[in-house]
Order: C-alpha cells, then sequence, then structure tokens
C-alpha cells in the first residue's frame, strides 16, 4: 500500500522521494524479498520516525536511503539524485553530504572524541577550524569536558553522544538516524533529539530516525510504520498514539 505526503505538507521539492522501491537479499533459490513496493516522500525540516517489529526492513529501508546499499528495482532519489543503477563513487558523493547515526557507536578506539567528530569535519576540507566545530558540538551534546578522552574511558551513552556529534556537526541536510537514543538517559535522549529539532527548524535538514523509544515521539513530524516489509501507515504522532492500544504504547511517556 502507498501513502502520499500529508497535505499539509508545503509544495517543495522532497529531500527524500521512494518510489515503488522494492529490494531483494540472497540470489537464486535463496532470493527474499525484504521490501514490498514503497512509495513515500520526505521534505526539507521534517523529522520522520520509522517504527515497526523488528525484522521488519526498518535498517534496510534507512541504508538504502543512506546509499550504503545499492538498490536496483523501483526509483530512490535523495537530495534531488537518482541512487538506483548509480555507481559506487557517485554513491560516496551522497553520502558526504549526509550525517549517519548507528546504533553501534563505530568509533574509533585510538582516536580521542574530539579526533573522532573531527574526521567528519575533513571531509568538508574545513581543516583550519576542525578541532573548535567539533569541541562546540560535544559541548551541545554535553561532552565538553570529555573531548580529549578516547572511547575506552567513555560510558556507553557517552559513545553514543560522540557518534551524535559526529553525525551533526557539519550540520548535513539529511540525518539518517537507527535508534540514536537506545543508550541515552531521558535528559541526554531529550538533549539529542531537541538539537536535531533545532537543525530541521533553522537549516531545513531533513531527519528520518528508526526509534522505538516513545519518549521522542512529540518530536516528529510524521510516523511511518513499517511491517513486514510493506508501508503500513504514514500518521501524524497524535493519529499513531490514538491508534495503539495502552498495552502496546505507553502514552504516560508520550509528551505533546
Amino acid at each position: 500500500m502507498n501513502f502520499a505526503p500529508p497535505s499539509s505538507v508545503p509544495p517543495v521539492e522532497a529531500s527524500i522521494q521512494v518510489r515503488n522501491l522494492s529490494y531483494f537479499f540472497g540470489r537464486g533459490d535463496l532470493r527474499k524479498q525484504v521490501l514490498f513496493d514503497i512509495s513515500l516522500d520526505l521534505h526539507p525540516g521534517q523529522i520522520v520516525i520509522m517504527t515497526g517489529p523488528s525484522g521488519s526492513g526498518k535498517t534496510t529501508l534507512l541504508t538504502l536511503i543512506g546509499a550504503l546499499r545499492s538498490a536496483t528495482e523501483g526509483s530512490l532519489q535523495v537530495l534531488g539524485k537518482e541512487l538506483v543503477g548509480l555507481g559506487d563513487r557517485h554513491l560516496v558523493e551522497i553520502r558526504r553530504n549526509i550525517g549517519f547515526i548507528f546504533q553501534a557507536h563505530n568509533l574509533f578506539e585510538s582516536l580521542t572524541a574530539s579526533q573522532n567528530v573531527e574526521m567528519a569535519v575533513e571531509l568538508t576540507g574545513n581543516l583550519r577550524g576542525k578541532r573548535q566545530q567539533a569541541v562546540d558540538m560535544l559541548s551541545h551534546l554535553g561532552l565538553a569536558e570529555r573531548a580529549d578522552y578516547k572511547p575506552a574511558a567513555l560510558s556507553g551513552g557517552q559513545k553514543q553522544r560522540v557518534a551524535i556529534a559526529r553525525a551533526l556537526v557539519n550540520q548535513p541536510q539529511l540525518i539518517l538516524a537507527d535508534e540514536p537514543t537506545a543508550a541515552l538517559d531521558k535528559q541526554s535522549g531529550r538533549d539529542v533529539v531537541t538539537l536535531m529539532q533545532h537543525l530541521a527548524q533553522e537549516r531545513g535538514c531533513t531527519i528520518l530516525m528508526v526509534t522505538h523509544d516513545n519518549r521522542i515521539l512529540d518530536v516528529a513530524d510524521r510516523i511511518i510504520n513499517l511491517v513486514d516489509g510493506r508501508l503500513e501507515s504514514d500518521e501524524s504522532p497524535q493519529q499513531f498514539v490514538d491508534s495503539h492500544a495502552p498495552k502496546a504504547l505507553d502514552q504516560k511517556m508520550f509528551i505533546m
């Protein structure tokens, strides 16, 4: 089933435009379809949360949009570029404009927190100001005093905030996040999504998050639900809450 974007979406070019996208793992007798005919538009300034059961294809769709996998069937336009059929070199160029937040921290253990973030700044060619940019972003996330610590000296939540700082430091046009607040306490998680809100509102950044954290649903403009590789619903946060039974969604954690 396909869903048109809500009528409230302004008539501007979509940051992400997906049309009839399907995806398969394996070949021959082992070939298995994991995404079925996905059509979806995400616009600048929107925060969209993607939910769904484990194994429903959320991370697969996220990595396709992020040019980390090659799409072969349907159409997938990201930041004005068609990704289907695009070569590896061009996919790398697309990734330079995307901020990724993964479930795993993916930090370099031999580098300090600041140096891990500075690596992202280096991609822009801004070598002179990279240290200050990195420290400023770490400060926004409450890690100013940990800027020169290596990952081994950081807690799990602190490592995750370093990874988030690395994704946000260049203020990318698109942020793709896979459970960005899973390792964070309530206040740290709120600080992270507040920073994302600022990027969306002030910079027109598009944010797509996979999350099961009901505490942050209120930041979303839309919540899309993926079930068994199919787009089952595309709703406002309040519609999403109203359509789920209290046992399935703890509404006490949802702040409007």
